[in-house]
C-alpha cells in the first residue's frame, strides 16, 4: 500500500526518492538536488502580509549546499514583520524539508522549501506566524487526545476581457463545464501544479460568481483540499494561492481572493473545515450522526466566532460579503447541510449505503464501507484570512468548547434546521448573536478575548494588540451606512484589496 501511494503522488521529490515527505532528510533533497541537475534553491517564508516571499541561492558546490540546508540563512525581520525592531531584527529561516517542491515556473531547474524563523539564540520566533499555529496544534493534541486536521475551500475570481463567445451568465457558473466557462484549463493546470508541489486536492470546479460588463468577464472558481494536519493545511493554502496568481500572470488575467468583487455577486469565501482524529480514525460521526465531541468542538468555535472573524476577515470588505441572501453567514448558529449558518454540518456519507451497486449493478461482491469523511465546516472566513492565525485561533476555540462541561448544551441551543434569513423565521434570527459588521467591530470582540487567545503562550500579547489596532485603523465601524448605494465608493474599495493576503 506505500509503494502504491509513492507510485501515485505526484510529488516529484516523493516518487525519486521512494518515500512521504515527512521521512524527508537533508541528504534527500541533497540527492534530488544532485540527481536532477538542480541549479537553484529557493527559500520560501510567509511575512506578515501573509505572502509568500523568495530568497534565492545558486548552487555552487555541495559543501555549500550542505551548509545551507544544515543551518538555514539570515534575513531582516523589521522588514517582513512590523512589530521586530530594527536594531534586533536579524532573524534565521530555517528549512522544513518535508515542504520541498520542483518551482514550476522557473526557467532554471529550481528547488522551493518552506522555512521555519528562529531567533539569534536559536529558538523558535515566538510571535512567527506558522510557530503560533504549531503551538496552538501541539497544545490542543496534549490538552484533548486528538489531531486537529483541516482543510480550505479556496474560491477566486479570474478576470478577463470580455468575449461575445459563450458570455457569462449571471450568477450561475456553478460546476459549468467547457465552453461555457472559459478558464476551466487554468484551473486544471493549477490542480496539476499544487499536487505536484504537495497540495493534497480533492476537486476543483467553477462556482456560482459569473458575470459580465462591457470591459471584463468575472469567472469564480474554486479549488478543495483534503483534510491534513493544521500546519500542513496553511502551506497547502499559500502555496495554492502563490501558484494560482503565477498562472494568472502566465495567462494574461488577474486572479483574485478579495472577499467582494462588486454589489450584489457571490463574494468569495474561503471556508475552513475539520475534523477530529485519533489512531486514524475520524471521531466526527457514527453510524447514527454527529458526534457529542464534534458537538462540542462546535460549540467552542461558535463561542469564539465573533473575535474569530479579526483573523479570518481582515480587510473592509470582508464586512460586505458576510450579508444576508448571498449564501455567506451573518448569525452564530450551526446546522445541518443549511448554508445560511455559522458552521455547517455537510453531508457526510453516514450512512451504510449501496448506491454503487445500486448506479452499477453489475458490480460483483460486497462494495467497502469506507468511513471517516465527515467534516464540520466554518464558513465565515474569506480570502484576506491571516491563515496561520485564523487555525491557531479556530484550534484554540474548538479545545475551549471539547473541555467544558457545558458545550453540549450551548451546541443544542444554537443548532438551526431552517434558512434564518426567511421572513417567517425572523423571531428565531433576532434571538442569535450576529458576526462584527466591520474590521472596528471586530477588532473590538478582539479585544475582549484578548486573554483568552493570549493564556498558555500560544498568541503573543503583540500579535493580538497588533491585529487590533490594524483592524482599527481602518475606521470602518459604518462603512456599510456610508456606501449604501454609493456604487463608485465601493468599486473604489473593492480595487484597493483586490489582491489581499
Amino acid at each position: 500500500m506505500r509503494d502504491l501511494e509513492i507510485l501515485m503522488n505526484p510529488n516529484k521529490l516523493v516518487k525519486h526518492l521512494k518515500k512521504p515527505a515527512y521521512e524527508f532528510t537533508k541528504y534527500d533533497i541533497i540527492k534530488f538536488i544532485d540527481d536532477h541537475h538542480i541549479e537553484m534553491l529557493n527559500f520560501r517564508y510567509v511575512g506578515e502580509d501573509g505572502k509568500l516571499k523568495t530568497l534565492n541561492f545558486v548552487i555552487t558546490s555541495k559543501d555549500y549546499l550542505e551548509s545551507i540546508l544544515s543551518t538555514g540563512e539570515r534575513v531582516d525581520g523589521s522588514s517582513l514583520f512590523s512589530y521586530i525592531e530594527a536594531d534586533s531584527s536579524d532573524l534565521y529561516v530555517i528549512p522544513r524539508f518535508r515542504t520541498a517542491f520542483v518551482n514550476p515556473f522557473t526557467e532554471h531547474p529550481t528547488l522551493d522549501i518552506l522555512c521555519s524563523f528562529y531567533t539569534k539564540d536559536g529558538k523558535p520566533l515566538e510571535s512567527a506566524p506558522e510557530y503560533i499555529l504549531k503551538k496552538a496544534a501541539i497544545k490542543f493534541t496534549e490538552d484533548t487526545g486528538y489531531t486537529f486536521k483541516a482543510m480550505g475551500e479556496l474560491e477566486y475570481y479570474i478576470i478577463s476581457e470580455s468575449t461575445d463567445l459563450y458570455p457569462a451568465k449571471d450568477q450561475k457558473g456553478y460546476h459549468t463545464a467547457q465552453p461555457f466557462t472559459n478558464w476551466e484549463n487554468l484551473r486544471t493546470e493549477a490542480l496539476l501544479i499544487i499536487a505536484q508541489s504537495g497540495g493534497k486536492i480533492k476537486y476543483g470546479h467553477s462556482e456560482v460568481g459569473n458575470f459580465s460588463t462591457k470591459e471584463y468577464m468575472y469567472e469564480q472558481h474554486e479549488i478543495e483540499f483534503i483534510p491534513v494536519a493544521a500546519e500542513q493545511a496553511v502551506e497547502q493554502l499559500i502555496v495554492a494561492k502563490w501558484i494560482l496568481r503565477m498562472l494568472g500572470q502566465k495567462h494574461g488575467v488577474t486572479i483574485s481572493f478579495a472577499p467582494k468583487i462588486t454589489v450584489g455577486k457571490a463574494g468569495s469565501g474561503l471556508h475552513i473545515h475539520m475534523m477530529l482524529e485519533k489512531d486514524g480514525v475520524n471521531y466526527m460521526a457514527n453510524d447514527i450522526g454527529i458526534t457529542d465531541v464534534a458537538k462540542k468542538m462546535m460549540a467552542g468555535i461558535l463561542n469564539r466566532a465573533q473575535s474569530i472573524t479579526a483573523f479570518g476577515n481582515t480587510i473592509p470588505t470582508s464586512y460586505l460579503r458576510l450579508v444576508p441572501h448571498q449564501e455567506a453567514p451573518t448569525m452564530v448558529c450551526w446546522g445541518d447541510s443549511n448554508r445560511s449558518v455559522l458552521v455547517r454540518v455537510p453531508l457526510g456519507w453516514i450512512a451504510r449505503t449501496n448506491m454503487i451497486k445500486d448506479v452499477n449493478p453489475q458490480e460483483r461482491g460486497d462494495v467497502p464501507y469506507i468511513p471517516g469523511k465527515q467534516t464540520v465546516e466554518l464558513r465565515s472566513p474569506d480570502g484576506s484570512a491571516d491563515l496561520y492565525h485564523l487555525m491557531a485561533s479556530i484550534i484554540l476555540a474548538a479545545k475551549e468548547g471539547i473541555l467544558a462541561k457545558d458545550s453540549l448544551e450551548k451546541s443544542k441551543s444554537l443548532y438551526v434546521n431552517v434558512n434564518i434569513f426567511d421572513a417567517e423565521h425572523k423571531k428565531l434570527y433576532d434571538s442569535l448573536k450576529s458576526l462584527p459588521n466591520s474590521c472596528y467591530e471586530s477588532a473590538e470582540f478582539l479585544e475582549k478575548d484578548a486573554s483568552f487567545y493570549q493564556n498558555e503562550g500560544v498568541f503573543p500579547k503583540g500579535t493580538i494588540a497588533g491585529f487590533i489596532e490594524k483592524l482599527k485603523n481602518y475606521d470602518d465601524k459604518d462603512l456599510s451606512e456610508r456606501l449604501y448605494k454609493n456604487n463608485d465608493a465601493i468599486k473604489e474599495l473593492v480595487e484597493e484589496y483586490i489582491h489581499c493576503m
